[in-house]
């Protein structure tokens, strides 16, 4: 075991390991003990294409590059500057623990862990570290500190950037220039150029004279934004006007959407890429399948297509909004386009081994997306290939992710400010007024 006593004692659960592989370079100089049962689980996930599986594997390599028999004697150092880890083996459940904890629950084996090397070091600060929330009441009710893994967490999402903003008291001859052919300012008229982020929107307003607008960073300008269709649908609020204008601008190639349920996301974002169609080899629309493990779609009745079908239905529920328009053919098209395999909707498991080059990537309910998969994504991006995220951060049906820890606000969080960024929050309902007020009282 370690013999530090300055510094903590950390004790992993698996779904942090799930989370980030490599986690363990996080602790800076704290020594980490990984359970025996920890390893145990991650065995199960060793074999498939999930991010769970990559993190298994992964981890398991770098301590397998780390190990030897020291493992289990005294711990290896992690690397310069960091504390050591070590793996400790299942233990008798601890008199204090055998009352209230039956031994048939593997997070009750790491429970016990963790409470016996606090009972055994009593002059060293021992913390269980997990995402399981329950498992973390568990400690704390026999008086071990539990935490959550917060290194890729989101301080406060309160302050998260939302991609625009209202400006009151604008000149009225700023607002004037921008209803010019031209239809540009300079960013300094807006007295604001220092704080301006690259492809943030704008309503400036001045009385009754008001103008929708767009910094553009690379010749330092204000731009008007106009109100555009986009296969027959149309923005009822300038939110929507905004999320429009980024879903059908080439130069943007990640756009993050994020609101409320009715807000538009998912219908904005699959109108802009049908209308812009011609511009790229396919249209992949996915969502994460949630729950994330094979065996929870298993018990679900008939083949694969059967079982992944209630998870894709929204999908298709707002392909059947666009197909109801004035132009009698475009169900047609969005027929042909399915069947001729241009337009794609998959769950994201199945897009990821793709090749995404000159592809219009819309991914849905995003906020069920660690970092790490968000990260996946993106990286997998080639020429020509814009991706959009979507998603409500306060509707997550991830268990081990909240609105601080899930990826869609890491990347808002992170992504802010660059060129080829931009993102947009909704937050005006146009599903119906029934759903909009359901979801503001609910």
């Amino acid at each position: 075991m370690p013999t530090n006593n300055t510094s903590k004692l950390i004790v992993l659960d698996t779904n942090v390991i799930l989370h980030d592989s490599t986690c363990i370079s996080r602790f800076q100089e704290n020594d980490i003990v990984i359970p025996i049962p920890v390893l145990e689980e991650l065995d199960h996930f060793k074999k498939g294409n999930e991010s769970l599986h990559f993190h298994a594997r992964e981890f398991v390599r770098s301590l397998d590059s780390l190990s030897g028999d020291k493992l289990f004697n005294g711990g290896v150092q992690i690397g310069p500057h960091l504390g050591k880890i070590s793996i400790k083996l299942g233990q008798e459940t601890h008199h204090d623990l055998v009352r209230n904890f039956s031994p048939d629950k593997t997070d009750h084996h790491i429970l016990n862990i963790a409470y016996c090397l606090a009972k055994d070091n009593p002059e060293r600060t021992i913390i269980l570290v997990t995402k399981d929330v329950n498992l973390r009441m568990k400690a704390k009710a026999v008086g071990l500190l539990a935490e959550d893994y917060k290194n890729d967490h989101v301080k406060d999402i309160k302050t998260l950037y939302t991609g625009r903003r209202l400006i009151d008291d604008i000149s009225s001859g700023t607002i004037q220039k921008l209803f010019e052919p031209e239809s540009t300012v300079d960013a300094s008229e807006l007295d604001q150029d220092e704080n301006l982020t690259p492809n943030e929107y704008f309503i400036l307003r001045n009385g009754k004279q008001s103008a929708l607008a767009k910094f553009e960073k690379q010749d330092n300008k204000i731009l008007r934004v106009n109100r555009k269709r986009a296969y027959g649908i149309s923005p009822r609020n300038a939110e929507q006007t905004f999320a429009l204008n980024a879903l059908l601008d080439p130069d943007i190639r990640l756009l993050s959407i994020i609101g409320k349920a009715g807000t538009g996301k998912t219908l904005l974002a699959l109108a802009s890429a049908l209308e812009s169609r011609k511009n790229y080899r396919q249209i992949f629309m996915a969502r994460p399948v949630v729950p994330l493990s094979n065996k929870d779609l298993g018990y679900l009745p008939g083949d694969v297509h059967s079982k992944l079908d209630p998870y894709m239905q929204p999908l298709f529920d707002n392909l059947g909004v666009l197909e109801i328009g004035e132009d009698e053919h475009r169900g047609d098209t969005i027929s042909k386009l399915l069947e001729e395999e241009k337009l794609v909707i998959a769950p994201l498991a199945y897009i990821r081994g793709r090749s995404l080059v000159k592809i219009f990537f819309i991914v849905d309910e995003a906020q069920n997306l660690t970092p790490h998969e968000i990260k996946t994504i993106i990286t997998r991006a080639g020429e020509g290939t814009k991706i959009v995220f979507t998603g409500d951060i306060m509707q997550i049906d991830h268990p081990y992710l909240d609105s601080h820890s899930n990826g869609l606000c890491h990347l808002i969080d992170k992504m802010q400010g660059q060129q080829l960024y931009a993102h947009i929050t909704l937050e005006q309902g146009e599903r119906s007024e029934l759903a909009d007020l359901a979801s503001n009282l609910l």
